[in-house]
């Protein structure tokens, strides 16, 4: 996978219906493509982790619109290009 065009997105907070929809919305409103997905929910607090392919999308807006989308729904949402992931969490 090419880390240059690709990001992560992380989800956390109350589970609700409709997380999931919203967030893909999100992303294919800004041409952003999901290649993995990785949810859980656990005593109540949905998790999400996407790797998303951002070749097509201008970062800064769907940055904003993935913000927005966590207030609105009292949600925890980030997006960090791979790289900058990566460089984070390395031991």
């Amino acid at each position: 996978m090419e880390k240059k065009n690709t990001a992560v997105v992380t989800v956390v907070g109350n589970d609700t219906i409709g997380i999931i929809a919203r967030v893909s919305a999100a992303l294919a409103r800004h041409d952003a493509n999901i290649l993995d997905i990785s949810q859980t929910v656990l005593s109540g607090v949905f998790n999400m982790i996407m790797i998303v392919d951002i070749s097509l999308s201008d970062f800064s807006p769907l940055e904003d619109e993935l913000t927005q989308l966590g207030g609105e729904l009292g949600l925890q949402i980030r997006i960090q290009r791979s790289e900058i992931f990566d460089a984070m969490h390395r031991i």
